[in-house]
């Protein structure tokens, strides 16, 4: 019986594997090694690597890996971003490495730790998309012409004022003439799109304080690796760059979606809560589609300056250091 599906390849995939055997370590050997020790004493015996028995494993399934991932990315080339992973990974059950790397391919995102990262969490692989991941599939969406994602720094020149006409009401202009450190700390990161039409999106801005509400509220992974004290989640680990991605995250209530895009974004939600990640295919999903154009709608509201109301943040301008006075902090939602 043929599968029509990816979602359907992927069940069998990660179905026909031996139920005793319990990661990809394991499974890479045929279960001759039965710990990682083990398995980099075969591995060196053998002249090769950990990372390069369980790739081999992993060929078996290039076939997949062509089907699901977009012809401008090469099989080989994804592997290779693999490849590099893998050392981390050997430990993960193959059910979910291979679940995962599927996903992974599925949005065309190579797992390079810019555009998505498989990230370990006990025995389970999971798939996150990065920002740079989202920047990616906006662009693909075909409606949005330019993405941008910023932090403000303490000493930096910015302004906002959204009841102002775009693009007049959000200026940014780091202070690159002086160190990183006198640039000061983070105090704001920020999201906007210019959209192929030529209008601007709203602008996205989050305080710190945003930022860690939002970790709190929503990642269930932040939740897991407090409460395990190995405090090795992506908000303990790369707190600026998870502090970026909601910033951009929150931009699909205020640009056009596609149906792929909404499928992301439910992806890393269900990674985040320690759920399967199911494999998508969107142009088959009548109801990722109907999401994407109610998400179009808003955002093509979202430029009338009626429908904004939210508070402004003060303007700030460039000082003498000496009298430079602290902005007070604000918000956009």
């Amino acid at each position: 019986m043929s599968l029509s599906t990816l979602k359907d390849r992927v069940r069998a995939a990660t179905t026909e594997q031996p139920a005793a055997v319990a990661t990809v370590s394991a499974l890479a050997e045929d279960a001759k090694a039965s710990t990682p020790e083990q398995l980099h004493t075969s591995a060196q015996a053998e002249g090769g690597d950990i990372a390069d028995v369980a790739l081999a494993w992993l060929e078996r399934y290039r076939n997949e890996f062509t089907r699901a991932l977009p012809s401008h990315i090469d099989t080989a080339a994804f592997l290779a971003a693999v490849r590099a992973a893998l050392p981390g990974l050997i430990n993960c059950t193959p059910a979910s490495l291979l679940q995962s790397l599927l996903t992974c391919a599925r949005f065309g995102l190579i797992p390079d730790g810019r555009h998505a990262v498989i990230k370990r969490e006990g025995k389970t692989a999971v798939f996150v998309p990065m920002a740079q991941g989202y920047v990616e599939l906006m662009y693909r969406s075909g409606r949005v012409g330019s993405v941008h994602v910023g932090m403000i720094h303490e000493a930096d020149e910015w302004v906002y004022e959204p009841t102002a006409p775009a693009p007049l009401d959000f200026t940014h202009k780091p202070a690159l003439t002086v160190s990183k450190k006198d640039r000061g700390p983070v105090i704001l990161a920020y999201a906007f799109c210019w959209m192929a039409s030529g209008a601007r999106s709203q602008v996205v801005i989050l305080t710190r304080e945003d930022a860690e509400e939002i970790r709190d509220e929503y990642s269930s992974a932040y939740r897991r690796a407090q409460d395990s004290g190995a405090n090795d989640s992506f908000w303990h680990t790369d707190f600026n760059k998870m502090w970026a991605k909601s910033a951009l995250r929150r931009l699909h209530k205020v640009v056009p979606m596609s149906a792929e895009l909404v499928a992301l974004l439910k992806a890393d939600e269900a990674g985040d809560a320690g759920q399967v990640q199911i494999v998508h295919a969107p142009a088959e999903d009548a109801h990722l589609q109907a999401e994407a154009d109610e998400a179009h709608e808003r955002a093509e509201e979202s430029q009338d300056p009626k429908e904004t109301r939210t508070r402004p943040l003060p303007r700030k301008r460039s000082q003498p250091r000496r009298t430079t006075r602290k902005s007070r902090k604000g918000t956009c939602r």
